[in-house]
C-alpha cells in the first residue's frame, strides 16, 4: 500500500490494519517459539548422539581389551593342561 493510499484510510482503518498486523506477529512469533524449541531438542539429541557414539568407542576398547585377556588366559589354560610352560 502506498503512502497515499494510506492516508486515505480512516483511523478505524488503520487501527484494524494494526491489529491485523499485530496479530500476524503473535503468531509468527508463536510459530517461531516452536520450531526454537525442537531446534534445541534436536540439538541437544545430536549432542548426546555424539556422546553416545564416542562412549561406544572407548567401550569398544575395553571389550577388545578384556578380549584379549580372556584369549591370553585360555591359552594358558591350554598349555598348562597340555604340560607346557605358558607363554604370557
Amino acid at each position: 500500500m502506498t503512502k497515499k493510499e494510506l492516508k486515505r484510510l480512516s483511523r478505524v482503518e488503520l487501527i484494524e490494519m494494526l491489529i491485523l498486523q499485530t496479530r500476524r506477529v503473535e503468531r509468527l512469533q508463536a510459530e517461531l517459539d516452536v520450531t526454537n524449541a525442537e531446534l534445541a531438542r534436536r540439538q541437544k539429541a545430536y549432542d548426546e548422539s555424539g556422546d553416545l557414539a564416542e562412549a561406544a568407542l572407548k567401550l569398544s576398547g575395553v571389550f577388545e581389551a578384556a578380549q584379549r585377556a580372556a584369549e591370553l588366559y585360555l591359552d594358558g589354560v591350554r598349555q598348562k593342561a597340555e604340560g607346557e610352560e605358558p607363554n604370557g
